[in-house]
């Protein structure tokens, strides 16, 4: 099949290792990349605003086909306007397909070569979702990039599941893009194959030869260890095309964005800073603060001195301890305020070191800033 257009233009390669800048152009405006995606699984990055993640510089955010399926239904959105309308966000949204739902419930759902049926988490009501729904909920929603449905394979996983489970994927990855309709949508493809190289290589191929807008390595960060999650990525980003979008879901930790950034991937999504800043652990230039420690009680400095964001100009770790401590909800926001800033600000410090061609420098030196607490 006749692979599109990409939608990246290059911008700056690093000659130290994988890593590049470029421009994903969208449907809501053109994306800075390498970028790291807050997550707005239920039209909603929680605790925090539409107008706080503008004024931090938060370019793209992620919603959940799953969810947003379920409740409060793709048709009701639709008939609001499309998601951005609905939640008051004007920039681009990617939206998931819903695999990884289905797979984290997967007492409640039964994958088949039609589909994945499955129980509402909500109320056990009967639900169906197949390659082709996955794409009529996504284009009703108004997503700037859908997500081809898949299928997440659990870790550990033997080679004839993995490999079974790739196959499926593959095969609705053709029917994704046969049931596609509005051109203007952005479709990624899914690239499976759990911890086997040879069958991730197999599954890039097949995800090549039917051609997308972009691609995303899944399945990994599903329990695996570190190094072992690095050595898949760096596999699978290899063959992937060098002039396309390639997104790492669900990964990770500030580390991993690094070490993902240095093996050529150029998106990323994770819950971990807005779950983290809910949980009272916040991220600094100098490693993780966690709240509830009683060291923070009479603590007047910010989370992070070198940090700029709204929090840390105007509260302290005491104040912020005694908000988590008390439960209070504002507790909520100011967390989810520092950690998304510094997760985009830490995109930001990476993309500007690519653009110079010093990205081993600044790996270094964040590193020995982790080390420094």
């Amino acid at each position: 099949m006749e692979r599109p257009p990409s939608p990246l233009t290059i911008g700056h390669r690093s000659s130290q290792c994988r890593a590049r800048t470029a421009e994903l152009a969208t449907r809501h405006g053109v994306i800075q990349t390498p970028v790291f995606m807050p997550v707005g699984t239920q039209a909603t990055v929680k605790a925090i605003t539409p107008e706080n993640l503008q004024e931090i510089g938060a370019q793209i955010i992620l919603g959940n086909t799953y969810h947003l399926f379920v409740r409060p239904g793709h048709r009701l959105i639709e008939r609001c306007g499309g998601l951005h309308r609905f939640m008051n966000w004007d920039r681009a949204i990617l939206t998931d397909s819903g695999g990884f739902q289905i797979f984290s419930l997967k007492k409640l759902s039964r994958i088949t070569e039609e589909g994945a049926a499955f129980r509402s988490h909500l109320d056990g009501s009967r639900l169906f979702l197949s390659p082709e729904d996955a794409i009529e909920v996504q284009e009703a929603l108004g997503s700037d990039i859908m997500m081809c449905l898949d299928t997440c394979i659990p870790y550990p996983a033997d080679r004839t599941e993995t490999s079974g489970a790739t196959a499926l994927t593959g095969r609705w990855a053709w029917r994704c893009r046969e049931a596609r309709t509005k051109h203007d949508h952005l479709l990624f493809g899914i690239v499976q194959g759990g911890m086997y190289p040879d069958l991730r290589r197999e599954s890039a191929r097949t995800m090549i030869d039917i051609g997308f807008d972009g691609y995303a390595v899944g399945g990994l960060s599903v329990g695996e260890e570190k190094e072992q999650m690095y050595d898949m990525t760096e596999v699978t980003a290899d063959c992937l095309p060098d002039d396309y979008p390639r997104y790492l879901m669900g990964v990770g930790t500030p580390e991993d964005l690094v070490e993902g950034v240095w093996r050529g991937i150029d998106m990323f999504d994770c819950v971990m800073p807005t779950r983290n800043a809910r949980n009272g652990t916040l991220f600094t230039s100098t490693g993780r603060v966690v709240l509830k420690n009683s060291r923070y009680r009479d603590d007047q400095l910010p989370i992070d001195e070198s940090c700029d964001c709204y929090t840390c100009r105007n509260y302290s770790r005491a104040y912020l301890r005694h908000l988590f401590v008390s439960r209070e909800i504002l507790s909520y926001q100011l967390n989810t305020i520092h950690n998304i800033h510094y997760y985009i600000n830490l995109m930001r410090q990476i993309r500007e070191a690519i653009a110079g061609d010093c990205l081993a420098s600044f790996r270094n030196d964040f590193y020995s800033g982790l080390a420094a607490e």
